[in-house]
């Protein structure tokens, strides 16, 4: 059977090198001309490339012929190329496991002839020198993070297998350690938190609870220490103000947040040694699926590299756009939605060398950080924010972020297939349902009486002030950060208006965003 198959590749690649000789042959022959009248003219002459005597030939219409003449035989010796490395590739494979099978035979027979006579029996425990190889491999972490109160298997995630979508992604691995890491000041209203995160805790040896507190409060500091070993207590040494430009000095609170979460990330990932994290901050209360929600999407965080975070938060979240029979719904977005959220150590060491020393979120929405990355976001969220009052003065806070609506159905997500999440499968249902769907004007579907059934439809802006003016009509947010709008993937808004399905969606062809629309 390997001899067949060497044969053929051998005749394979026979062909392919003749195909191409032949081509060479009639591409380099005498120049295009009618028969009987020979080519090669003087450079610049009538005759030249056969127009001579009597009429010629279109030169633009030989080339087109020509072209597409070429273009099929490259097609075809792209098959022939492919056949031929299936071939190759198939050859090898089995060349290797025959010269495996024949060192297997040769070892079988070394072992009869050196086999002692007396059987030895075969030891139930490993020698000393495996036992401690194994100590010194092995991850106390993962030890003990092992919790008998999981069901869930665990599962491989290969990278290599992303491609092809073939990508388990639930159950999730469940010896993998996820804490939390909750960003405190000043609040005491921390408790509130920090009461819903070790309601919902599914297991203290898989999510341990790290509180980073800067400031210096005392009143919150006791507050969280009440917990006892219920959470860690770490706090920011470096209370200091910070030395700013003149006209920043009222951003003096942005410089210290910033300065924190960069003390706090290092303690997680550098002196804690976890490898990924879920960041909340002492304002937001988290929903009962919150845990199941970062665990099932671990695995599709750690093996997509088109991806950046997973975030529990739905920017448009109002309870009147989004669709509450529909809890499981997942999405991209190319919008860095935070509070909420999981980072990688590997992100994090990307990340952590040019931190910025203020306003850290808008800094990680920039192209420069982003990378044409995307995150994961909820249909509806998984946090909401109870803290009004803040370094921003309660911006967004009255208007969008008090009536943002939280999960109250668990939805088993570490139970279901989220591979619809990576990014070939993700953009090509996308833009197909996104574009497939009748493009309606803005008043036929504030009036809605000449539409039919519940979308969705979709409404097309093609410039920064058509996108403010749609949004703002619609009820979504109108703000753009770097040309971002909030929850965009591919420039694609998404949505609920008056029970129906909305994409706000650019022209079909949309390749990138305009920084210029910030």
């Amino acid at each position: 059977m390997v001899r067949k198959k060497g044969s053929l590749i051998l005749c394979s690649a026979f062909l392919f090198v003749a195909w191409n000789a032949l081509l060479l042959l009639y591409l380099w022959g005498p120049p295009i001309g009618r028969l009987g009248e020979g080519g090669g003219a003087e450079p610049g002459g009538k005759e030249e490339w056969g127009m001579g005597k009597g009429g010629g030939v279109n030169l633009a219409g030989e080339v087109i012929r020509l072209a597409e003449e070429v273009e099929v035989q490259l097609d075809t010796q792209k098959k022939l190329l492919k056949q031929i490395e299936s071939h190759r590739a198939m050859w090898a494979r089995r060349k290797d496991v025959g010269k495996r099978e024949m060192e297997d035979r040769k070892e079988v027979k070394e072992e009869v002839v050196h086999q002692p006579q007396k059987l030895q029996p075969i030891k139930d425990k490993v020698d000393d020198t495996d036992q401690t190889r194994v100590k010194q491999t092995q991850r106390p972490v993962d030890t003990d993070a092992l919790d008998t109160n999981l069901d869930h298997p665990q599962v491989n995630v290969p990278k290599e297998e992303i491609g092809e979508n073939k990508l388990q992604t639930s159950p999730a691995t469940p010896e993998v350690v996820i804490p939390i890491l909750v960003i405190a000041c000043d609040r005491v209203t921390v408790k509130r938190s920090l009461d819903r995160l070790i309601q919902y805790r599914p297991s203290a040896q898989l999510h341990p609870i790290i509180v980073s507190q800067d400031c210096g409060h005392a009143e919150t500091a006791r507050v969280i220490g009440s917990y006892g070993d219920q959470v860690m207590h770490i706090r920011q040494p470096d209370l200091s103000d910070i030395r700013v430009r003149p006209e920043h000095r009222k951003f003096q609170g942005y410089y210290k947040i910033s300065r924190h979460y960069h003390w706090a990330l290092q303690q997680v990932f550098n002196t804690l040694s976890h490898s990924t994290v879920v960041i909340v901050e002492d304002d937001l209360e988290v929903a009962p699926d919150f845990f199941e929600y970062f665990r099932a999407l671990y695995p599709i965080l750690h093996a997509d590299p088109t991806l950046w975070c997973v975030s529990a938060w739905n920017d448009n979240g109002r309870d009147a756009l989004v669709d509450p029979s529909k809890a499981e719904l997942l999405y991209r977005t190319d919008f860095f939605p935070g509070l909420g959220w999981m980072l990688l150590k590997e992100m994090w060491a990307e990340l952590e060398p040019k931190w910025p020393s203020a306003f850290w979120d808008d800094w990680m929405r920039q192209p420069e950080q982003r990378k044409e990355r995307s995150c994961i976001r909820p249909e509806i969220s998984r946090t909401i924010t109870f803290g009004r009052k803040g370094v921003s003065l309660g911006q967004f806070f009255d208007q969008y972020l008090r009536y943002i609506k939280l999960n109250t159905e668990f939805v088993p997500f570490t139970k279901q297939d989220l591979s619809y999440l990576l990014q070939e499968k993700y953009d090509e249902r996308l833009i197909k349902e996104v574009y497939s769907a009748p493009l309606v004007k803005m008043e036929e579907l504030q009036q809605g009486g000449t539409l039919r059934g519940p979308g969705p439809f979709r409404v097309q802006y093609s410039s920064r002030d058509t996108f403010k003016v749609f949004a703002r009509n619609l009820g979504v947010m109108d703000d753009l950060k770097s040309g971002v709008p909030r929850t965009g993937y591919r420039g694609v808004v998404d949505f609920l208006y008056r029970g129906r399905r909305v994409f706000l969606a650019p022209p079909e062809g949309w390749t990138q965003y305009d920084v210029s629309w910030s």
